[in-house]
């Protein structure tokens, strides 16, 4: 007489019941991140695996924590820069403002205000020449690349003439803290950095603020007529970038320990090069903010691991340009067969 199968008989075992295990987690991840969020998790695995076996130093904790400082200053002008172009804009002037934030901070607090007073002022700068590329953008009708490239030259100009090319030297030592403290062995920055994306990646798919960003990325004539107010979304969009390359230029500040006009110089490339390699579209509409973070992951690792090697930084200057390169291809090809189907 045979026995009844039972339905423990018939659950897949071993090798047959991994797969469909594995497959469900390609899934969730692919659903979680995206298609590009998870080849990025696998070139970041990829970095790991190539700079572990080639330096004995790379796993250390004392360089996982260099990594962590390293991208903080790119990651938090990165969320700013993500919500613009999603918004269908662009923000070139990210760099200077870092500079300039830098500046006035370190300027109010060696002059006896309070850190709090001094941060505040530089948040405030920020914001106000994001507010002004906004306008520019959205009631001048000019094109944000010029707009923000003209806010570059002028800010940075105007740093080196009120400075006279002269650094301020920090001496609050609540604000070198911030940039060199740890908390339960994680940097202080390291931990502003995830709040910062993680307070922003919840509001955005929540909020009336996500939706017009994302709406007014993909058709602004479209988002216009359904009522949104497209020109004061775009203020609104382009002062939380200026609100965030000021941040980020005050934890510059703090790293270093001195503010100066010629500070973040070429930083708008590290931070564009993480937007657009985590899946952002040049073309406005789409992306995600766990894409740049995990852009900025891989790039982060990349430049540590090129240092550990030894790599001369006119190598690395090349690298950098490839990957921006590869990622505004893949972009481009993306929308290509996006726009075929």
């Amino acid at each position: 007489m045979s026995a009844t199968p039972t339905a423990s008989d018939s659950r897949p075992t071993g090798t047959a019941g991994a797969l469909p295990r594995a497959r469900s987690v390609v899934d969730w991840l692919t659903r979680s991140i995206g298609g590009v969020g998870l080849g990025l998790l696998f070139v970041l695995a990829l970095e790991i695996v190539i700079f572990t076996s080639q330096s004995e130093f790379f796993l250390e904790a004392d360089n996982l924590k260099n990594v962590g400082r390293a991208m903080t200053i790119v990651g938090i002008a990165a969320i700013g820069q993500t919500i613009v172009i999603i918004a269908g804009g662009f923000d070139l002037s990210i760099g200077s403002v870092m500079a300039a934030a830098g500046i006035l901070s370190a300027y109010l607090i060696s002059h006896g205000l309070p850190f709090g007073v001094g941060i505040a002022g530089a948040l405030v700068l920020g914001c106000a020449i994001g507010m002004f590329n906004g306008a520019v953008v959205a009631y001048m009708r000019i094109n944000p690349l010029i707009a923000t490239l003209a806010t570059l030259a002028m800010v940075r100009g105007l740093a080196f003439v009120i400075t006279g090319g002269q650094a301020e030297v920090v001496t609050s030592q609540t604000y070198l803290d911030l940039g060199t403290n740890d908390f339960a062995g994680i940097p202080l920055v390291v931990i502003l950095l995830v709040v910062l994306f993680l307070a922003v990646g919840f509001t955005i798919p929540r909020t009336r603020f996500g939706r017009y960003m994302y709406a007014i990325g993909s058709n602004a004539r479209a988002a216009r007529l359904a009522g949104v107010r497209t020109r004061r979304w775009r203020l609104v969009f382009f002062a939380l970038s200026g609100t965030f390359a000021a941040i980020a230029g005050c934890v510059t500040v703090s790293r270093t320990g001195t503010a100066e006009p010629s500070a973040n110089i070429g930083a708008e490339l590290d931070v564009i090069t993480a937007v657009i390699l985590g899946g952002t579209s040049l073309a406005g509409g789409r992306g995600r903010l766990v894409g740049t973070f995990l852009g900025l992951l891989v790039i982060a690792v990349l430049n540590n691991g090129l240092i550990l090697l030894q790599v001369p930084s006119y190598w690395q200057q090349v690298v950098k340009g490839g990957v921006l390169l590869g990622a505004v291809a893949w972009d481009e090809l993306r929308r290509t067969r996006r726009d075929v189907e």
